[in-house]
């Protein structure tokens, strides 16, 4: 190792625990012959582009070097100014709005706003958040109360507590018992204690000695009317009383259902760091995941942070947080309402909303606040970080970060993998960020090589993504020079021969976890197939390498499936019918069945221009928008240069999108009813969507009531099966970064979205084109039903689907169609809302979907939110190093996807009573998608009522 080239920078190492970074430990004994092993860093260099430096490297290596690494006498914290910079960056990487941002016309501060109290550093869990309670959970807090009240062997009972009579208490377990036998949708104790949390945090319900939350023990609580006496709490219910309550519960209790997981957060953020117990850490996790403010923070950090946020809330608009020129002392989040920032002189100059963070920059420079915020809102929640928490944090990300440096600039950064109770890691550092080539040097021979059982994340995650940082090209470089590393040795020792047998092996491992990680997608590109065939030309010949023969065997045996693959399906044709019916194969694929779109097959579509004459054409899936145009343009006779054109999409609600020159899959992108034109740039006005757009795309005509709903929804779910199977997880990537980028297609992505929005009009569709009130009645009913058959299938996009169908502004105004469906179906159909409800970025789905085993179909739009949240509030290069856990969080969301398909698909199918006819229908629906033709169709069947 050169001095001053490569160095291992950090705050402190622990006691002899060496770091495992990109150095190799090596132990060789004393030359005087003492049994005292000596340890030795070999530093390793990046494999240069020829294998003559990848030799000179090797050798390099082999010069064994002394390294020591001790612990500072002192422990006192000191950032130096570069890593002072890092932490300042990761800190304010959000927008700031103490004032600093763009300045909005001056407006008068709050009226006589009311300096609010200094927070307390252990809020009060047992305390309301509200003055007073809201009529909604008032409402409800009295309904329950009614029927427990009512009913003679219930638990709310007047108990002797110290002495001291108090009049209708009850247990905690009990009140849990109470609510879990009162409705099916409370399916555990845990939901049916936060939903009476939910009522205690408005002071609906207290602990008698306001000393607890509300917690399933023995402790005992009392309604808010049992507290304060008079009549109201005297006596036993009526029985109009009663049957108000009854009915209230009936329509309201899956609002507080909702309110339940949220309350109890509220709870778990308002108790001590040191109460939480590691499952309510977890839970606090899981939130601060999907809040934008932390979107750039690393893992650990929100890991930490779960310990330390405490809930705030404030009941008054006009309260102020803290004034211009005082001391910092927290950093804030808003989770619900807006503030003001107010500067003297200047009067408001922004408002900052739900999601967003403010205070960090006094506390970054420990300077005095810039800025007063005050509340614009009653009902203000936010969440809090003190100044101690905030620093300590800093000290432990500087304290757990190594970095490891070559000519003076980083090129590997890692950190300290934090223990979790309970879980163990075979890893003790995990990669922040780096170059390309020094990650796969990490990769190979820190990662690879090593009897470690699980599944390596950094590995999986590099596998997955790496194509956004280093191109298969690039890679298969990389992998080729140290494979080929000994191709310049002369002469070798015994050591180095072991040394590089070692390395070879490590490669052939990473080749076939590349393979097993991303399949087919491996062997896309020739240079692959070529190293893959050269590997197994080595091993062959080189006996050292005999015990990777299985592997490379294994390897051989993908590539030839994937070939062979390829050639049965060579020229595969597609085409995209002329009247809005869904992409389908033309010819090429006898069974088609789980058929992948390939970038090389050709499709069959229609241009048109402005007067809606048309041209058809044929060009593979991969095939630029440039190109498309330009031919369209030829056979159109439009007589203008490519440059002068653009390839649009033209909507059938008159919408335009206009497609960039390298992009590929066009005719898998159009939305439903959706056509392709070609026009001059400066003539787009002119375009308009052609008259059948507004109609109905062609499908098979059939009478919904004679098919059998669980038959509609199992042959759904095989469908869209399909069409799931062929979505590549790098087809996600493309998508959210652009497949532009890439110059890869999504067509099967495409597809699948695309029956997504077409079930979903369909819903809307079927029903607006149904005079007879009585057939839609039956219709809700039978779309209910399906969607909870496709619950009950795991189809969870169907579901979704069909779900936001009936909630579609045309079916919910159908006022007299409501009214006619039966309690118990309306009731199913509130559950199933709040299911696919977006709030707390749909927590109820996600809590619900982390239960369940594959097969499983999941939200795909959900997802792809989730790829998009993750790359637009992160940074792909941090200071010219990749940053990784930005790909690591990316990942995450593609292992969703392979999960959710680790096993087959085998449902017990329904007794078939038209399957050839239900088989047709579902293919292809009639689907209008234009909301304002919709709307209208709605009017007609069901006009608005005149009050």
């Amino acid at each position: 190792m050169v001095a001053g080239q490569q160095s291992w920078s950090t705050q402190t190492v622990a006691g002899s625990e060496l770091v495992p970074g990109v150095l190799l430990l090596r132990y060789r004994r004393h030359s005087g012959g003492e049994d005292q092993a000596r340890a030795t860093f070999v530093a390793s260099k990046a494999t240069k582009a020829t294998a003559g430096a990848t030799s000179a490297a090797v050798k390099r290596r082999r010069q064994l070097e002394r390294g020591q690494m001790t612990r500072p006498e002192s422990m006192a914290f000191e950032m130096s100014n570069k890593n002072k910079e890092l932490m300042n960056d990761i800190f304010t990487n959000c927008k700031l709005k103490n004032g600093f941002g763009p300045s909005v016309q001056a407006t008068a501060a709050a009226t006589s706003p009311t300096k609010r109290p200094l927070s307390p550093d252990h809020p009060n869990p047992a305390l309301p958040i509200t003055e007073t309670p809201s009529p909604a959970m008032n409402r409800m807090g009295w309904a329950l109360r009614t029927l427990l009240v009512a009913d003679s062997s219930s638990c709310l009972k007047d108990r002797k507590v110290s002495g001291k009579l108090i009049r209708k208490c009850a247990p905690g377990t009990e009140l849990v018992d109470w609510l879990v036998n009162l409705s099916p949708i409370v399916h555990t104790r845990a939901q049916a204690a936060g939903m009476w949390q939910a009522l205690l945090e408005e002071g609906v319900l207290a602990h008698v000695n306001k000393e607890q939350p509300f917690k399933d023990k023995c402790f005992l609580y009392r309604f808010r009317l049992d507290e304060e006496g008079g009549t109201a709490a005297a006596g036993v219910p009526q029985a109009e009383d009663l049957g108000a309550a009854n009915e209230h519960i009936r329509e309201a209790l899956s609002a507080l259902f909702q309110r339940g997981p949220d309350a109890t957060l509220r709870m778990i953020l308002r108790k001590p760091s040191h109460e939480r117990t590691s499952e309510e850490l977890e839970l606090v996790f899981e939130e601060l995941v999907h809040i934008a403010a932390l979107s750039h923070l690393s893992t650990s950090i929100k890991r930490e942070l779960s310990s330390i946020f405490v809930f705030e809330a404030h009941a008054q608009a006009g309260t102020i947080l803290f004034n211009q020129g005082d001391e910092g002392r927290s950093w804030y989040i808003l989770l619900k309402g807006s503030v003001d920032v107010v500067i003297h002189g200047k009067g408001t100059v922004a408002t900052l909303k739900t999601g967003d963070d403010f205070g960090k920059l006094a506390l970054i420079n420990d300077a005095p606040r810039a800025a007063t915020i005050v509340l614009k809102e009653n009902n203000c929640h936010l969440l809090r970080v003190d100044k101690e928490h905030f620093n300590r944090i800093l000290r432990d990300v500087e304290a757990n970060t190594l970095r490891l440096q070559e000519h003076g600039k980083d090129v590997l950064v890692l950190e300290r993998v934090a223990k979790q109770r309970g879980q163990h890691s075979a890893f003790k550092y995990t990669v922040m960020s780096g170059t390309p080539a020094k990650m796969l040097e990490h990769l190979l021979e820190t990662r690879l090589g090593q009897s470690v059982g699980g599944l390596d994340p950094f590995l999986d995650d590099f596998l997955l993504t790496h194509i956004v940082f280093m191109p298969v090209v690039q890679l298969v470089d990389e992998l080729a020079n140290y494979f080929h590393c000994d191709a310049h040795e002369d002469a070798q020792t015994a050591e180095d021969r072991e040394y590089i047998i070692n390395f070879k092996k490590r490669v052939i491992q990473f080749m076939q976890k590349w393979v097993m990680a991303v399949r087919h997608a491996a062997f896309e590109e020739p240079s692959v197939c070529d190293f893959i065939e050269d590997l197994a030309a080595e091993v062959e010949a080189d006996p050292d390498l005999n015990e990777e023969t299985s592997i490379v065997h294994n390897v051989l045996t993908q590539m030839a499936r994937y070939q062979e693959d390829r050639n049965q399906n060579a020229g595969q044709k597609w085409k995209l019918p002329p009247n809005g019916q869904p992409i389908c194969l033309f010819s090429g694929n006898a069974t088609p069945s789980k058929t992948v779109i390939r970038p090389d097959d050709d499709i069959i579509f229609r241009v048109y221009c402005a007067d809606h004459t048309y041209c058809t054409l044929r060009f593979p899936m991969h095939t630029t928008a440039e190109l498309i145009k330009a031919c369209a343009a030829d056979k159109l006779q439009l007589n203008r240069g490519p440059e002068d054109l653009v390839l649009v999409e033209v909507k059938s609600n008159g919408e335009r999108s206009v497609f960039k020159d390298n992009d590929v899959s066009i005719p898998t992108g159009l939305s439903l009813n959706g056509r392709l034109f070609v026009s001059v740039k400066d003539h787009l006005d002119a375009l308009t969507q052609l008259q059948e757009q507004e109609c109905p795309t062609e499908g098979v005509d059939i009478d919904l009531e004679i098919l059998s709903t669980k038959e509609l929804a199992y042959h759904i779910t095989l469908f869209e099966w399909d069409l799931f199977w062929a979505v590549h997880e790098y087809e996600l990537l493309y998508h959210t970064f652009g497949r532009h980028h890439f110059g890869k297609i999504t067509a099967n992505l495409d597809v699948f979205l695309r029956r997504f929005n077409e079930v979903q009009y369909w819903i809307v569709t079927e029903l607006v084109s149904t005079p007879s009130l009585s057939k839609r009645v039956g219709l809700v009913r039978k779309f209910i039903k399906l969607a909870a058959y496709c619950k009950e299938y795991q189809n969870l996009n169907a579901f979704f689907a069909v779900v936001m169908g009936l909630s579609n502004m045309a079916v919910s105004r159908l006022q007299q169609t409501w009214e006619k469906i039966p309690s118990k179906f309306r009731k199913i159909f509130q559950e199933f809302e709040a299911l696919i409800d977006p709030s707390r970025n749909h927590r109820a789905y996600r809590v619900f979907v982390g239960k369940l085993q594959p097969p499983l179909i999941p939200f795909m739009p959900l997802l792809l939110k989730d790829m998009t949240f993750a790359h637009e509030g992160n940074k792909t290069s941090l200071d010219g190093l990749v940053n990784f856990e930005k790909m690591h969080m990316m990942a995450q969301t593609m292992r969703t996807i392979r999960f959710c398909r680790s096993r087959s698909l085998g449902l017990e199918p329904p007794s078939p009573k038209s399957e050839g006819e239900v088989r047709s229908y579902i293919s292809s629906f009639r689907v209008i998608d234009n909301q304002r033709v919709l709307t209208a169709m709605s009017q007609k069947v069901e006009p608005t009522r005149k009050l």
